[in-house]
């Protein structure tokens, strides 16, 4: 319990030491406190069902993209047993602490512990891009935990420790031993990480916070809880979902902001040239 503890008090600790978007909310913040609430609910509420709509808008770029992650999550299946031997042995060699803080981070009850916390911390300081933050990581961890749970059963693909191979599969088996695709520890802790780490500028806070979420990946596979192929698409979803999100509420809470000064990109190529062109 103690470990626990420590762990989230942590990582609470480490986001106030650290100058949050600069220290200053964008947005001075009039609402009462059960206005800010509900509102900050519909926000969550919002981005969750804009992650779940975005493949029915999806263009050819996304297409590319998600079929980059399919061909990549094939290819490291060729590696799964190789790997999963791998990371398997040296565990005896990780120190205690380092197997027991990724285990909890990724843990739903002390995740969300996190996650509520960067929340209340913006909404009884009363700022927004706290607020924001929390909101991001609230709606999420939503979002990647119900794809997590619903895909677990429907997959049912059969853990490293079950001893029976990579291509195992028992869809709606209720053992434990057969929900090893996604890995639930690795897109819940990513995901939080990711998503605080993309609001910072400087880039050693930023891969601080990157890496503090890969901890809880590397803790699975060291366990035999998961093959490489299951932590590494759990890392893409939480990718995914994270920037969908964390684009609707930019776009929702700082319209002016959202639309100022944004350049669209766009190679163009003609005889004897090759350029990009900005319009805004």
């Amino acid at each position: 319990m103690a470990v626990k503890v420590k762990v989230i008090g942590f990582c609470l600790v480490l986001f106030l030491c650290i100058p949050k978007l600069e220290g200053q909310s964008r947005v001075k913040d009039t609402l009462t406190t059960w206005q800010t609430l509900g509102y900050d609910g519909a926000s969550a509420f919002g981005g969750l069902k804009y992650a779940y709509s975005r493949p029915f808008h999806w263009g050819k770029k996304d297409f590319l993209t998600a079929g980059g992650i399919v061909l990549g999550t094939v290819a490291l299946f060729t590696f799964d047993e190789e790997s999963s031997n791998w990371f398997q042995g040296q565990e005896e060699d990780v120190p205690g602490v380092l197997k027991e803080t990724g285990y909890y981070l990724g843990k739903p009850l002390y995740n969300y512990s996190i996650n509520g916390g960067v929340y209340l911390i913006g909404l009884l300081t009363k700022n927004e891009d706290w607020r924001k933050t929390g909101v991001l990581l609230i709606s999420s961890a939503t979002t990647v935990g119900l794809i997590q749970t619903v895909s677990k059963t429907l997959v049912g693909r059969a853990r490293p420790i079950a001893n029976v191979g990579k291509a195992s599969f028992e869809p709606f088996s209720k053992e434990a031993a057969y929900h090893s695709f996604p890995s639930g520890h690795t897109i819940l802790a990513f995901t939080t990480f990711y998503a605080i780490g993309k609001q910072f500028e400087n880039p050693w806070v930023k891969g601080g916070f990157y890496t503090l979420g890969l901890l809880s990946p590397v803790s699975r596979l060291w366990s035999g809880a998961h093959w490489l192929t299951d932590v590494a698409l759990s890392i893409a979803v939480s990718v995914v979902v994270v920037d969908s999100i964390d684009r609707y509420l930019e776009k929702e809470r700082y319209p002016k902001e959202f639309s100022k000064d944004r350049i669209s990109w766009k190679l163009q190529v003609g005889p004897g040239t090759i350029g990009l062109r900005g319009t805004f």
